[in-house]
């Protein structure tokens, strides 16, 4: 983990984009509208550029989970059999989260299982949310693809763990997301990456992002 804790003094920044809750689900399936929920939430706190906090918790979903799921995942039916309820772990996850913003790679699936266990119980959040796929796509134009591991290694990003478990995925997409706002701070010249840049960027046209820079 040495190599970890260098490159969080590496890409250290100040305020701004860099004080968020980084959060990944694993999951029973692709769709809450289907019914499917969530079975373990991972999620870092960056504060000033450094992880501060973790948060991990396998959840029963109330069923057991498909063949595909276990190996994808490789989480368990016999994991989860004693693990608490997916209410008890987001009541607590929802007190984890605050009032920050809050990043995942591929964000829009993230969000929908977010939004779906909260509403379950009664509870939202406050904050805005990033995607790190969509600010990659916009920054790394030349690399392979956009997937997390193929940017953790595309960005030369030590790291020690096995994708698809959602605490190790946090991580990496924290790492990832420190690196980019790296290179936003070089190309806008900002000394301070404000959250609103890195929201805005993700929604610019890859064609336009040179000029997206040179207006900020």
């Amino acid at each position: 983990m040495a190599g970890l804790r260098l490159f969080r003094q590496e890409y250290a920044v100040q305020s701004g984009a860099e004080s968020v809750v980084v959060l990944d689900f694993e999951t029973t399936g692709l769709s809450p509208d289907n019914g499917d929920r969530a079975i373990e939430i991972g999620a870092v706190r960056l504060q000033n550029g450094i992880i501060t906090e973790r948060f991990q918790q396998l959840m029963d979903p109330g069923r057991r989970i498909s063949p595909f799921i276990e190996d994808y995942t490789g989480i368990t039916n016999a994991m989860l059999a004693d693990a608490a309820p997916v209410s008890t772990v987001m009541a607590d996850f929802a007190d984890f989260i605050g009032d920050d913003n809050l990043v995942a790679h591929n964000a829009s699936f993230d969000k929908r299982f977010l939004d779906a266990e909260l509403a379950r119980i009664s509870r939202s959040y406050p904050g805005a949310f990033a995607c790190s796929l969509l600010v990659s796509r916009r920054l790394y134009q030349d690399s392979p693809d956009h997937k997390l591991g193929t940017l953790v290694r595309w960005k030369n990003i030590a790291g020690e763990g096995n994708f698809h478990r959602a605490l190790y995925d946090a991580e990496m997409t924290a790492y990832l997301w420190l690196a980019m706002l790296e290179d936003i701070r070089e190309q806008s010249r900002l000394s301070d990456v404000p959250f609103d840049l890195v929201t805005q960027l993700s929604k610019t046209a890859k064609k336009s992002v040179g000029s997206f820079f040179s207006r900020w």
